[in-house]
């Protein structure tokens, strides 16, 4: 059967290369499909992982573990407060962390305020050691270069650059030293966050080495699911609690994390563990104030960021699928293309088929002949659509500065397609070469 193909193959090129031009209009329908199907597909894909972007980018996801427990005001509630900062979240802590169900990524990291100096500037900020996870984590938009994590480099926020370098510069390539150590800067990133944005990150050893530490001051975590974070919060409170041997018996108030304990009866926690959603609701509020609101919301991660983050990607979905569906029309009028002169070139065989009947042909090799031809056409024409599609995706993100994304699934499917089409629409004119009576089509001028 095989060789039979590849020979009905051979003989569907040569009578498609008789008339080229007609061939080339025919398959101009499946090629536009194709391309289109491709080019919409890419766009709804992109813009879904745009909007999975910005909602790491407003925190959504994201659960802050800071060493020592410090509530500023908290003596107004009876808060437990002024307790300082702790050496004991380590990395195995953030190791364990990631065995938690539902945590997605784990990035330690320590912090310090040092002058960053370039060759012709020098600004005091906020210095951080951490793992180059955290870019992932926030969902930073690389202006230039990447956080790679060598030893001996740093990437910064676009503040951080401006006030080092100047505005409009690209730092990648330049050098900052911090303190008496020199880095190489290999990124610079955009972000809705004031505090990053201003801030030198290095790796984490090279932190850990300037403020002479081997602990960590912070693990930040981003779960799989924004509705899950209370959930894994919760759920890392108790694996710390358990790994520093606190107790389990430590009351808290929800969101704002540690161990806020009323009375003071109990072992304090040696940590804080907020949710970023938490963390906002309440951020320049007194601490009577936050506890208040806090109290109120008690599901405020479960529902309104689930709610938020399930009705995006409904959109995202809905949307790729409406792009995908509209693409799809211009592959059944290029069907219907293949159609119609796949009849045509049966009507001009006519005395053709009627010899190869006549010679002791069968008719569903009749059929078959006629079916690889329509397919051959169709898959051609996807060849040259898979091509003219990725262009076209690339050409939209360069032109309109809009995100694209092109799987390799999406290729493959649209491939299929094509191949589908050939199938489908050659279908009858392929059953109708073959029912044709060998006596009749001898006689057909």
């Amino acid at each position: 059967m095989i060789p039979f193909l590849i020979v009905s193959a051979q003989i569907a090129v040569r009578a498609l290369g008789r008339n080229r031009l007609r061939t080339a209009l025919t398959m101009l329908g499946v090629v536009i499909g194709v391309a289109a199907v491709i080019a919409m597909v890419a766009l709804g894909t992109g813009a879904r992982g745009s909007v999975e972007t910005s909602l790491k980018s407003a925190g959504t996801n994201i659960i802050q573990v800071s060493a020592g427990n410090f509530t500023r005001g908290g003596e107004s509630m009876n808060i437990a407060s002024g307790l300082g900062a702790a050496t004991t979240l380590t990395q195995d802590d953030a190791a364990a962390i990631r065995g938690i169900a539902g945590v997605q990524t784990v990035a330690g990291g320590v912090r310090n305020r040092a002058f960053a100096k370039s060759a012709h500037r020098q600004y005091f900020t906020q210095i951080r050691g951490v793992e180059p996870a955290l870019a992932d984590i926030h969902g930073w938009e690389w202006l230039g270069g990447r956080f790679e994590g060598g030893a001996n480099q740093a990437v910064m926020g676009r503040a951080a650059s401006r006030e080092l370098f100047g505005e409009g510069f690209d730092p990648v390539g330049d050098r900052v030293t911090i303190g008496d150590r020199e880095f190489e800067v290999s990124g610079y990133f955009r972000t809705n966050d004031t505090d990053m944005d201003e801030t030198v990150f290095v790796p984490l050893a090279a932190g850990q080495a300037m403020v002479k530490i081997g602990h960590l001051h912070t693990i930040t975590v981003a779960v799989e699911q924004a509705g899950e974070a209370s959930r894994v919060a919760a759920e890392i409170t108790d694996l710390l609690r358990e790994r520093h041997r606190r107790g389990r018996q430590a009351a808290t108030v929800t969101g704002l994390g540690g161990n806020q304990l009323p009375g003071g009866g109990a072992s304090a926690d040696d940590f804080t563990v907020k949710t970023q959603a938490a963390a906002n609701v309440t951020k320049g509020l007194y601490t009577s104030v936050a506890a208040f609101a806090l109290a109120n919301m008690p599901k405020l991660d479960e529902v309104t960021l689930q709610e938020m983050s399930s009705t995006l990607s409904r959109a995202g979905s809905t949307m790729t699928a409406l792009l995908g569906s509209i693409a799809a029309i211009s592959l059944i009028v290029g069907g219907i293309g293949i159609m119609n002169i796949m009849l045509v070139s049966v009507t001009e065989r006519t005395k053709e088929i009627g010899i190869r009947l006549a010679v002791g042909a069968r008719r569903r090799d009749v059929m078959v002949q006629f079916l690889v031809e329509a397919m051959v056409m169709s898959l051609i024409g996807g060849v040259i659509g898979v091509g003219l599609g990725l262009a076209t995706s690339r050409g939209l993100t360069a032109v309109l500065d809009w995100p694209t994304e092109v799987s390799p699934v999406t290729v493959a499917a649209a491939f299929g397609i094509a191949a589908l089409v050939g199938i489908v629409f050659g279908y009858y004119p392929a059953r109708r070469a073959s029912r044709l009576d060998p006596i009749e089509s001898l006689r057909y001028e």
